[in-house]
C-alpha cells in the first residue's frame, strides 16, 4: 500500500530533502543537492522563484517508510512567454517500484488537471539554472554539482507511467589541449579587426560584479531565450544566484566578450568541480564540509564548464572563437583533467559544433519527458 503525503510540515520538508542522500548513501557518483538550498526552495516564503510559479511537493510512503518523492510546478511565467498549459515535474526521486512512482505521477498529474493543465513534462525546474533532465546515458560517471544523477532503473518507470521523450541533452568531457588551435586564433583575430570585439580583462572580483553582473544576466536571457523551457531571471533570483556565486567565482575561469562600447555581447565561464567535496559532506554545510567545499575551489582539478552564452545579435560572428581560445590558454597554463561541459540540446546545432574544436567524449545524456493530460 502506497500513501502520498503533500508536504506541508518542516518534518516532511526535511523527509523530502533527505530521501535521495539516504538513497544514494553508497553511490560514489551521485552529488547531492546543497540541503539548505532546497529546504529554501520548499519553502514559498522563501523560494526566489515565487511569484513566477506556484508549486507542491510530495512524498510516497510504503510500510511507513519513505519511498519517494516529486514536485510538481506550475510556471506562469514560461507559460505566458510559450503560450502553453503547461506542469513541470522535478525532484524525482524513488525506490524501484513501479506501484510507487505511478503513485508519485498520479499526484503530480492530478495536481497539474485540477489547475486545467494540459501537460506535464520533466524533469524540467524552477528556472534555467536548475536541475533538467533524467540521466540516460553516463551512469558510470561522476555527477557534476549544477547537473543530476539518478540510478538507471528510473528510465522505466517513468516511461511505465506512460511518459515520452521530447528532446534530450548531451553533455561533454573536453580534454586537455597542447596548444591553440590555429583555426581557432584566425577566427578570432578577424572577428576583433571586423567588429572591434575584444575579451574583458579585469582583476578584480568585486569591480567585475558591480560594473557588469547584470549585463552577463542580460546576456543569459538573450542567448537562452529560444530554446526550449527557458525563462528570463527575475530580480529576487539574480541576487540570489550572485550571492552563491561570488563564493566561488575565479575571474581566471570566466571569459566576457565586448563591443567597442565594453558592453557584454557574450560569455563563458568555469566553476571549479565541486563534486566530490559535496558527496563527501552530504549537501550540509557543515564547517569541515565548507573547508572541504574551499579546498576543491581552490586547486582543481577538474573544471565544470557551467554556460557559454553569445547575445543574438551577435550570433553567427565568430564570437564563440574568444571563448574557446581562452578555454584552449586555460588548458595548456594548468594541469586540469578535463573540463566538464554543461548539458546542450541535441538540438542546438551552434554549441555542439563548436565543441568539435577540441578532443572530447560525449559521455553523458539527459533527457526531457512529456505526457500530455487531456
Amino acid at each position: 500500500m502506497v500513501e502520498i503525503v503533500k508536504v506541508k510540515t518542516k518534518k516532511e520538508m526535511r523527509q523530502f530533502v533527505d530521501f535521495p542522500i539516504k538513497l544514494y548513501k553508497n553511490v560514489e557518483n551521485y552529488v547531492p543537492a546543497l540541503r539548505g538550498d532546497e529546504l529554501k526552495l520548499l519553502d514559498k516564503n522563501k523560494n526566489s522563484n515565487v511569484p513566477d510559479c506556484d508549486f507542491d511537493a510530495f512524498l510516497a510512503y510504503k510500510d511507513g517508510k519513505v519511498a519517494g518523492r516529486i514536485l510538481a510546478i506550475e510556471h506562469f511565467v514560461s507559460n505566458e512567454k510559450w503560450n502553453q498549459k503547461y506542469a513541470r515535474f522535478t525532484r524525482f526521486d524513488a525506490i524501484n517500484d513501479i506501484e510507487v512512482a505511478k503513485a508519485l505521477f498520479d499526484a503530480a498529474e492530478k495536481w497539474a488537471k485540477d489547475r486545467n493543465l494540459t501537460t506535464i513534462q520533466g524533469p524540467l525546474g524552477f528556472n534555467d539554472l536548475d536541475k533538467e533532465g533524467l540521466l540516460i546515458e553516463g551512469f558510470d560517471e561522476l555527477a557534476t554539482f549544477e547537473g543530476s544523477y539518478n540510478y538507471p532503473y528510473y528510465q522505466e518507470l517513468v516511461e511505465k507511467c506512460g511518459y515520452e521523450k521530447e528532446v534530450d541533452w548531451l553533455e561533454f568531457k573536453i580534454l586537455p589541449v597542447k596548444k591553440i588551435d590555429e583555426r581557432v586564433s584566425r577566427v578570432a583575430d578577424l572577428v576583433q579587426k571586423k567588429y572591434g570585439f575584444e575579451v574583458l580583462r579585469i582583476k578584480s572580483k568585486s569591480k567585475f560584479l558591480k560594473q557588469y553582473a547584470e549585463q552577463i544576466f542580460e546576456c543569459i536571457d538573450d542567448s537562452y531565450s529560444k530554446l526550449i523551457g527557458t525563462i528570463p531571471l527575475n530580480d529576487k533570483l539574480k541576487k540570489e544566484l550572485l550571492g552563491q556565486f561570488k563564493l566561488f567565482l575565479n575571474l581566471k575561469y570566466f571569459v566576457t566578450v565586448v563591443d567597442k562600447n565594453k558592453d557584454v555581447i557574450a560569455f563563458g565561464f568555469a566553476l571549479p568541480s565541486l563534486s566530490k567535496a559535496v558527496n563527501k559532506c552530504k549537501g550540509r554545510l557543515t564547517p569541515s564540509g565548507i573547508i572541504k567545499i574551499l579546498a576543491a575551489a581552490k586547486n582543481p582539478k577538474i573544471l565544470d564548464f557551467a554556460l557559454i552564452g553569445v547575445k543574438q545579435a551577435h550570433q553567427n560572428k565568430g564570437v564563440n572563437a574568444f571563448i574557446m581560445r581562452e578555454l584552449m590558454q586555460l588548458m595548456i597554463d594548468n594541469n586540469f583533467e578535463y573540463f566538464e561541459t554543461n548539458h546542450s540540446l541535441e538540438t542546438n546545432i551552434k554549441v555542439l559544433q563548436q565543441w568539435k574544436m577540441f578532443e572530447h567524449v560525449q559521455h553523458k545524456r539527459d533527457r526531457l519527458y512529456f505526457k500530455n493530460l487531456v
